[in-house]
């Protein structure tokens, strides 16, 4: 059912990456792989949390919905990322609706299963304590950069969390269209393309979807400088 790929998206995800491996084998047993098509919902925000997900492949569009009707990405979530831990460990609601951005495939887990387990295996009530501790981390991280980084910067280490490498030069396409990555990042589209112009000079050419880094290294240290000063 699972193959080597998916085992370590299991593995590298906060949700299971700290169960055991006797617990993981059970939750794996009453879990189940499936398809979802580009553009296709997953779940509503205010639907039941009967599920948790990790993603196998693909990109999934977590996003709320305000009073006023307006669409606020909170984050894009790829392989070995895990969502929904926290209101399905609560047997609430989902707080945020999941959108596929591309053809995907998820590994969803049963709240009730995991329930059950949590009644007679404290150790696995530590790992989803953890999970929930490291979601929260991110996410005052990504409030911090959004805080504190220009839309620039902001956009220069968005390109180096995608960049295949840690150094020297390389060449990706973008996983999604530039109008999400925008949202993602908090800016309008013509903001995200006035961003793509300004870091030419920092070695950075973007041709429609595809991005050319010269120096990896060097657009890090463009990005700590600001962190450091800022």
């Amino acid at each position: 059912m699972f193959d080597s790929n998916d085992m370590t998206a299991i593995r590298s995800s906060v949700l299971f990456k700290n169960v055991p491996d006797d617990i993981l084998r059970v939750l794996l047993v009453d879990s189940s792989v499936i398809r979802v098509d580009r553009r296709q919902t997953l779940f509503i925000q205010g639907e039941t949390a009967n599920y948790m997900y990790v993603v196998l492949q693909g990109w999934i569009k977590l996003s709320r919905i305000t009073p006023s009707g307006e669409e606020v990405v909170v984050t894009v979530y790829s392989t070995g990322e895990s969502f929904g831990e926290a209101a399905a460990l609560q047997n609430g609601l989902y707080p945020v609706s999941a959108e596929a951005v591309t053809d995907s495939r998820l590994l969803a887990v049963r709240t009730s299963t995991i329930l059950n387990q949590l009644r007679t295996r404290p150790d696995l009530a530590i790992a989803m304590l953890s999970c929930t501790f490291q979601h929260l981390h991110e996410l005052v991280l990504q409030i911090e950069d959004m805080k504190s980084l220009s839309s620039v910067k902001r956009l220069a280490a968005f390109l180096i969390a995608l960049a295949p490498v840690d150094e020297g030069s390389c060449t990706f396409a973008l996983p999604y269209d530039k109008t999400l990555i925008a949202a993602r990042l908090g800016m309008k589209p013509e903001s995200l393309s006035r961003a793509f112009g300004r870091l030419r000079q920092s070695g950075v050419v973007a041709s429609r979807n595809n991005v050319a880094i010269k120096d990896v290294q060097s657009l890090h240290f463009y990005v700590e400088k600001e962190k450091a000063t800022g």
